[in-house]
Formats: structure tokens, C-alpha cells, sequence
């Protein structure tokens, strides 16, 4: 056992694309809380649970914090969730 456990919240969602925006907005919204790990959040159907959706991209910056943009966006990876600022 690691000592970590891992909170799973349930929400619903019409589809995929629906259900990654709805996840992105809550873990942003939960970046004011302590240790919370946005970068590792994902989206599964309710009846395959074991099939999970990456939502962030999560790839190292160079200061050491991790792209929060969606999963395979195009261009620059950066923290800002409109890609507009470095």
C-alpha cells in the first residue's frame, strides 16, 4: 500500500467531449486546494470503468510543472488553459 488513496466523484455527462470539459473545469477549480494532481484526471463510461480518457496533455515544462491543456492539443504546451499566454 502507497499511502495515497485516490477520490473518484462521479458526474454525469451527454458524451466524451462533454464529460473531459466538465472534468477539466472541476480539476482547474480544484488547483486552490492542497495537493490535488489536475494532470492525472480522467473520464471513463459509466459501464467501463477500466477504459479511461486522459483529459490534460500533463507533459513536463520547463519550470517543472505540467501542461494543463487539453489531451492532444495542437501547438505549444503551456499552463494556461486558452494557450494565449507562456
Amino acid at each position: 500500500m502507497t499511502g495515497r488513496y485516490v477520490v473518484h466523484l462521479p458526474v454525469v455527462a451527454r458524451d466524451l467531449p462533454a464529460a473531459q470539459r466538465l472534468a477539466r473545469v472541476l480539476a482547474c477549480w480544484a488547483l486552490v486546494l492542497p495537493r490535488t494532481d489536475p494532470g492525472e484526471t480522467t473520464v471513463s463510461a459509466e459501464d467501463a470503468q477500466d477504459v479511461r480518457h486522459r483529459v490534460f496533455c500533463d507533459l513536463p515544462l520547463p519550470e517543472g510543472r505540467r501542461c494543463l491543456l487539453r489531451d492532444g492539443h495542437d501547438g505549444a504546451c503551456s499552463r494556461r488553459l486558452g494557450g494565449r499566454r507562456p
